[in-house]
Order: structure tokens, then sequence, then C-alpha cells
């Protein structure tokens, strides 16, 4: 673990930054492809004084926009979404909720990869406007995922916001984030079955996700 450690670099983010999220370059693997950087946004995404950072950076997509009802959470960023919430009713947007409250809420994601929302929260999406708070979107898989089933569940997506994000645009909703894959020099994202590390037989460092990393 250490000498990955000894790699990571820290990068500021150009919007603000006392926000760093810190990059290990190696070969790793996610759930959709192969990357050639760890990016660890773990300090972000629970330190309350980064996470309210990072709020402040989303909540300037939604300041003249219509009012949020619900924030649907993926990646293990509730604390940013708990932030959110308060710097959307702090700017004057007004939620449509009947309580005139935010809804902070995360999705299950069961044994087959789907992901579904129980019926004691189905209530929160209903003809709520949506602002989806997610840590990475690198191949766009798990937004396009994730707008499908607020639309199932009767939720209006207003936009889409990301710690990193390497797309501009899933379904027609825009991608707004606090880093962009132009701010990692030679940052790389390759699909299965065109990854240059594995066809020259180098191993993996690591497999990763929302929640972290593996050695292997």
């Amino acid at each position: 673990m250490s000498d990955m450690l000894d790699r990571q670099v820290k990068i500021p983010a150009k919007a603000n930054r006392k926000i760093e999220m810190k990059a290990i370059p190696g070969h790793f693997a996610t759930n959709h492809s192969h990357i050639n950087y760890y990016l660890n946004m773990t300090p972000i995404k629970c330190r309350h004084t980064e996470a309210q950072m990072a709020a402040k950076e989303f909540v300037k997509k939604y300041k003249h926009t219509t009012a949020v009802g619900t924030i649907v959470c993926m990646d293990g960023c509730e604390v940013i979404g708990a932030y959110l919430a308060e710097e959307l009713t702090a700017a004057g947007i007004m939620s449509l909720n009947s309580h005139e409250c935010v809804n902070v809420i995360t999705p299950e994601i069961n044994t087959g990869g789907q992901i579904i929302f129980r019926e004691n929260v189905e209530a929160m999406l209903m003809n709520k406007h949506v602002v989806l708070v997610l840590a990475s979107a690198t191949t766009g898989q798990t937004i396009q995922q994730s707008i499908q089933a607020i639309r199932y569940y009767g939720g209006i997506v207003e936009g889409v916001s990301a710690i990193f994000a390497a797309v501009d645009e899933v379904d027609g909703v825009t991608v707004d984030s606090i880093y962009h894959v132009d701010d990692i020099k030679d940052y790389q994202n390759y699909s299965l079955g065109e990854c240059p590390y594995c066809k020259a037989g180098n191993k993996l460092d690591a497999i990763v996700n929302s929640y972290g990393y593996a050695k292997i």
C-alpha cells in the first residue's frame, strides 16, 4: 500500500484551491473500464470542511434554475448532498415539497447491479426536480443508469454534479464537475478489451470503486 501512496500527487481544484484530490498513477480496474490513475476523493466526500466547499461549487449551477426537491447521492456523497441542500435553501432556491425542505436520498443497488428506490422514498422522487450527485463519472455508465432509474420513479433530472468527470453530457443532461479529465495530465480510460497495460502483460495495481481500492 505504501508504494502506491508514495506515488500520489495532490491536485488543487481550479475553482477553489483548498479542495484537493489525490491522484495515484498506475494500472487500475473499475467495474466498467481500466484507468491509469486512481483518484482518491475520500477527503472531499467525508471531511465536512471539504464537502461543504464542494457543495458551494455545485450550487452555482442551480442558483438561477428551478427549485430542487430532491438530491440523489451516489458513491458515498451524502455529506456533500446534505451541504448542497443547505446551500440551495441559503441561495433562496426554495423546495417544491410540502415541507419546504430538500430531500437527500441514496438508492439501493441490488445483486443484479440495478439501481432501485424502496417504497418509503418513492414519494421523494415522484414529480420532484432532482439533482444527481456523485464522485466520479468516467464512462458515464453509472450516470446513465441513475438517470434512467430516477426517471422511472417519476423524477425530473435537473442536473448532474460530480467531483470528477471525463464526460460532459449523458442522456441529454449536462455533467458539471469540480475536476475535469483535462485537469489530470495523461489521464486515460480504456474499455476492458482495449487496455494497453493488459496487452503488454502488466498486472493490475488494484481494483477500484467508489469505496476505495483493493490491492492485488
